[in-house]
């Protein structure tokens, strides 16, 4: 007759007394098949695991593909914003210089005789001698039609300070994440210094503009330069507006994207960001008219 169960036996270690433990067979049945469960289960769950950290994985590459098409893209949109705003400019500009030599007419200009009221003819001749003389031409002509503007190669330091950080490759100041472009240069100064245009120029843009906080960009003319002013906590230029170097054209802060006190100052060259230490003076000889603009 066949047992439906085990008989163990346990012997006690002092005593030596001898006990029977009778275990049915589905007792051990039911544990093998917990036990092969648990197996499947953990299987499951490793695999079920893997499966997500690739995914995660992936998902953290696809992000930082994506930022990094972002940053190319917000670069591709600013370099088209400088072009369409050289090309206004020169236009601007160009026309400008055309109706101050009398080349050609101003389309806002009336012709003489033309009957009607006066009134809004002598304001539009207003608006025509506020511009010109806003061109302040020094009367010397002959050479070029922007001889107006003499100094327009940069050759001056925006504002008196420190230089805090360089143009090229640097660890990005708010992530520290390496390999961060830098465009220009950063001079600190005290909140509220004077910052001066380092040449002779038209202001093609001033006002806010994100990172930058409130900047001015100015346009030098023919030689393909422009510069840029960032992060001031007052602008005193104004687009379209005629600057000289050594002008103030606003005051040192920390708007936008930036750590402290200081002028973010770029150098263009025909669209491209330039190194700016070649257009820094490398003497004393604008601290007094620093001085006397502060």
């Amino acid at each position: 007759m066949s047992k439906n169960h085990f008989i163990v036996v346990v012997g006690h270690p002092v005593h030596g007394r001898i006990k029977r433990l009778h275990i049915p067979h589905y007792f051990v049945h039911l544990a093998a098949a917990g036990v092969i469960f648990a197996l499947i289960v953990g299987i499951g769950l490793t695999a079920s695991y893997g499966r997500m950290y690739a995914k995660v994985q992936e998902f953290n590459k696809v992000r930082a593909e994506n930022k990094a098409l972002q940053r190319g893209y917000d670069q591709l949109q600013e370099t088209v914003e400088e072009r369409e705003v050289q090309l206004a400019s020169l236009g601007s500009l160009a026309n400008e210089v055309s109706v101050a030599f009398g080349i050609q007419r101003d389309a806002a200009e009336p012709a003489f005789g033309t009957e009607g009221d006066a009134a809004p003819l002598f304001e539009q001749s207003m608006n025509q001698f506020d511009r010109l003389q806003e061109v302040r031409l020094d009367g010397q002509a002959d050479d070029s039609m922007l001889s107006y503007l003499s100094n327009t190669t940069p050759s001056i330091w925006p504002v008196k300070g420190r230089i805090s950080s360089s143009f090229g490759n640097r660890n990005d100041p708010f992530n520290r994440e390496k390999g961060a472009f830098h465009s220009g240069i950063d001079i600190s100064a005290a909140s509220g210094r004077p910052i001066v245009a380092t040449a002779d120029g038209r202001v093609v843009k001033a006002g806010w503009a994100g990172a930058l906080g409130r900047r001015v960009q100015i346009s030098h003319g023919r030689n393909g330069l422009s510069t840029v002013y960032g992060h001031m906590v007052e602008v005193y230029a104004r687009a379209g507006q005629i600057v000289r170097r050594g002008e103030v054209i606003g005051r040192t802060g920390s708007t936008g994207r930036a750590t402290g006190k200081h002028v973010h100052y770029e150098v263009h060259y025909k669209g491209t960001r330039v190194n700016p230490y070649k257009y820094l003076q490398k003497n004393t000889d604008q601290v007094n008219s620093l001085a006397i603009a502060d």
